[in-house]
């Protein structure tokens, strides 16, 4: 019985395995841009950032300011991603939410240096 609970874990494991990775890959392009933003901090570059207009408005009800909480709380689960959701969830966010929230913050930072600038500040506040 044993080996075919394994085969059923395997099996839910590989169906969810495209959105980890996509999830991973915006992960990993979101850090190399946090990477780039504190250079230039470290550097003396950085300038004021004005965080309004459309690339700061919510994307499926999850502000840039929850959004980075949520990644930051992310630890408590040493970055699994396949438990992301959980730990949305103890926000109040839904799944589906935060995959959207997910693929929106991190497609606005990669086109708006200014909202990954503004996220980096938030996630590394105290």
């Amino acid at each position: 019985m044993g080996l075919f609970k394994q085969m059923k874990d395997m099996k839910a494991t590989v169906a969810a395995a495209p959105e980890m990775l996509t999830q991973a890959r915006l992960l990993g392009a979101n850090a190399q841009a946090m990477a780039a933003q504190q250079q230039a901090a470290a550097a003396g570059t950085a300038a004021p950032v004005d965080a309004t207009g459309p690339d700061f408005e919510p994307i499926a009800g999850v502000s840039l300011a929850q959004y980075a909480e949520i990644s930051k709380n992310l630890a408590s689960v040493n970055y699994d991603q396949s438990r992301s959701a959980e730990v949305a969830a103890s926000f109040g966010v839904t799944a589906e939410n935060w995959a959207t929230a997910v693929a929106g913050w991190n497609a606005r930072m990669q086109a708006n240096r200014d909202v990954g600038k503004v996220f980096n500040s938030l996630y590394t506040q105290g």
